[in-house]
């Protein structure tokens, strides 16, 4: 049998038809790059399975991949949110409750106290006020029954606040007037009230503010002490609790 040899440049453009090409003869060594257009595929033609693992990057992504799904409106803790693991370089599934704790976090522990009714001190001398009454204490971290102390047990940055209201039931002169913040049972912080002269049925009062941010252990303590020098009798811290309390005694951490 006589073979004949064409070369290529003697064939015609498109003279070579599919009825001409037996099935299974054209392989991947005989496609050039862009052999294949998109318009000679159809659609779903291209399935996972012929797709390699890690081949579709970013350029290949529609912003349909993300907005083209059902919208919700709230988020749930267990619901799922994709990140990248830096430290694996592997995109990782977290919860949504992970997510939060991770990128902020809670004022916690805090707590919130009241003085629940008036208090006498001391004259002239060193008085822990007893914030006996709980408004809110996430963490128990608050002693309002003994030691009427702030404990945090998680150590960080906390700001701590407190007011209280300084009165008698007759006329007197009430000096010069110490709160105290102590940390550890040692004075740390203190505000200072100059003298007030009472007269003849009044009721002369002081009220005093303090707020400091401390770092803090997790087993340092907080206390407040007043120091009041009045002229006659003892001074007296106004309790009560609820809207308008002017006694209180309360701490947060600070998310850092």
């Amino acid at each position: 049998m006589t073979i004949i040899t064409v070369k290529t440049g003697g064939i015609a453009a498109d003279a070579v038809t599919d009825a001409k090409i037996a099935d299974d003869v054209v392989g991947t060594e005989h496609l050039t790059a862009n052999e294949v257009d998109t318009a000679a595929l159809k659609a779903d033609a291209v399935t996972a399975a012929q797709i390699a693992d890690d081949a579709i990057s970013e350029e290949h992504l529609d912003v349909t991949a993300i907005t083209g799904h059902t919208a919700e409106t709230s988020i749930a803790d267990g619901d799922l949110v994709l990140i990248h693991d830096a430290s694996a370089s592997a995109l990782r599934k977290m919860t949504k409750a992970n997510f939060v704790s991770g990128i902020g976090g809670a004022n916690t522990p805090a707590f919130y106290a009241e003085l629940g009714s008036a208090q006498n001190t001391s004259d002239a001398s060193a008085t822990k006020i007893q914030f006996n009454t709980e408004v809110y204490d996430s963490g128990s971290v608050y002693d309002n029954s003994t030691n009427y102390r702030f404990t945090p047990g998680v150590a960080g940055q906390y700001f701590i606040f407190s007011g209280l209201s300084v009165y008698g039931t007759n006329a007197f002169t009430i000096g010069q007037t110490y709160y105290y913040m102590y940390k550890n049972g040692a004075a740390y912080a203190s505000e200072q009230h100059y003298e007030i002269d009472g007269s003849s049925n009044y009721n002369g009062s002081v009220d005093l503010y303090m707020g400091r941010v401390l770092v803090l252990d997790d087993d340092d303590y907080i206390e407040m002490y007043l120091n009041a020098d009045v002229s006659s009798g003892a001074p007296q811290v106004q309790g009560g609790t609820g809207t308008g309390n002017s006694s209180f005694f309360g701490a947060y951490k600070l998310i850092t």
